[in-house]
């Protein structure tokens, strides 16, 4: 479904007041960049992230990350709880991703698609930007409770990525996302997400909580919560093999 010339018009007066401040004309790459600056900044920064994962008839599971973001290539998810897993640090370098293990000497290289825990995987929190890894199109436009969403299809770049295929609702005036479906590469749904709780981190209102579902389990779900985002100029050595042990310390 085609968006109409009415819903064109619409999306083009409303973007004099959005963050790209002033009107033209609306791509698929256009809305991808703004909804990733919503979710993340695109400088370097720093957040904590809480992630708790749920399922029936078992008790919550919690962990708690230090997360370290430079640009778009590179990552460290260093584990702050629960305290048996203390120590642990993920490293990112471009489409490496390396585990670091006190109880183990050398670094293990790990996917991006590997579960780091409940629904969340290792990507999920190491790969913070849709727009480097996908090529997106608009699929068509949706109403939800009275709001005009883009729908976009993103496909993967490259097969090392998190998910071969992603759909992304993005409200066409604020490009707040709202939620999101992943695929795995035979075409089949893996989990949801939805973006919510919008309060101001980084310097901006951005979704602080995110749900994500299993597809198939909807009773199993995880709950990241983010909070304490500076943005601030990271060096390069902190993303080096050699600096993990001060990480790990």
């Amino acid at each position: 479904m085609r968006p109409t010339l009415v819903q064109w018009v619409w999306v083009t007066l409303a973007l004099t007041c959005s963050p790209r401040g002033a009107a033209a004309e609306l791509t698929a790459q256009d809305i991808l960049t703004q909804t990733d600056e919503v979710r993340n900044p695109q400088l370097d920064y720093t957040t904590t992230v809480t992630v708790t994962s749920l399922r029936a008839a078992r008790a919550p599971r919690s962990a708690a990350y230090e997360v370290l973001i430079k640009g778009r290539r590179d990552a460290v998810i260093k584990t702050v709880s629960p305290a048996i897993d203390q120590g642990r640090v993920l490293l990112m370098h471009d489409n490496d991703l390396w585990a670091f293990l006190p109880t183990v000497s050398k670094p293990l290289r790990v996917s991006l698609r590997e579960r780091l825990i409940g629904e969340v995987a290792n990507g999920d929190l190491a790969r913070a930007n849709f727009s480097g890894d996908y090529t997106p199109e608009i699929a068509e436009m949706q109403t939800i409770d009275r709001q005009t969403y883009f729908v976009l299809n993103l496909t993967a770049t490259s097969g090392e990525v998190t998910y071969a295929r992603v759909v992304l609702w993005v409200d066409a005036a604020t490009f707040f996302p709202h939620h999101a479906e992943f695929y795995a590469v035979s075409g089949r749904l893996l989990k949801t997400c939805t973006y919510q709780r919008y309060r101001e981190l980084g310097g901006r209102l951005r979704p602080t909580q995110l749900v994500m579902k299993d597809a198939l389990a909807t009773s199993q779900y995880s709950v990241l919560e983010y909070d304490h985002m500076e943005i601030k100029e990271l060096p390069d050595k902190l993303f080096t093999k050699d600096y993990m042990k001060k990480f790990m310390e």
